[in-house]
């Protein structure tokens, strides 16, 4: 389980194709000085388990399946990934219930400044869309934010400043993909309506 709040950003440094179609990314970040084989760490948003950490880097094995649904196959060598480990029961709750669980990519439509305000326009497929309203959850790349607006095909959000810092959307540009997982607690609420 993770909040959404990015503790870091880590650096690509290797991606090596293993025999059964799948990948072992390697990542850098000051985030693995303390970490152990078997934790877990969101990735772009995506629940991975660490394999053999060193001090200041750690090594994700990557599915077949993993690459398809999620962004982390379009990773290249140096590319930003969000950071964040699992919570612990002391820690503040600051965003909202993230999984981990990525439920489907979604396409930046428009990023950049607006006025003195920075802009996040993202194209949802209705898997996502379904589960939006004005000021929810929604976590991007591992980011726990706030919808500020429903769009025909997607949604809107602005970004403050800290959060352009923290993170890697200073690499960010528009057509690219983003991960997306819609509100646990959303998708609980519509499975229990159901039933009714």
């Amino acid at each position: 389980m993770f909040t959404g709040l990015v503790q870091a950003t880590g650096k690509v440094i290797a991606l090596d194709k293993t025999p059964q179609g799948g990948v072992r990314l390697q990542i850098e970040s000051t985030l693995f000085e303390k970490v152990s084989p078997g934790a877990s760490i969101a990735v772009n948003g995506c629940c991975l388990t660490v394999t053999d950490p060193l001090p200041s880097r750690a090594t994700f094995d990557l599915l077949g399946t993993t690459l398809t649904l999620t962004n982390l196959g379009n990773l290249k060598i140096g590319s930003l990934v969000n950071l964040e480990p699992s919570v612990r029961p002391t820690d503040p709750m600051g965003g909202h219930f993230v999984t981990g669980h990525i439920d489907a990519c979604g396409t930046i439509l428009f990023w950049g400044p607006d006025g003195a305000d920075w802009r996040l326009d993202i194209k949802a497929p209705p898997a996502i869309t379904r589960y939006l309203v004005t000021k929810g959850c929604i976590a991007v790349d591992g980011m726990s934010l706030t919808v500020a607006e429903l769009l025909p095909e997607g949604f809107r959000i602005w970004i403050i400043p800290h959060t352009l810092e923290v993170t890697n959307l200073a690499q960010r540009k528009s057509g690219d993909k983003v991960n997306l997982e819609a509100d646990l607690l959303a998708k609980y609420t519509e499975k229990l309506l159901a039933k009714s």
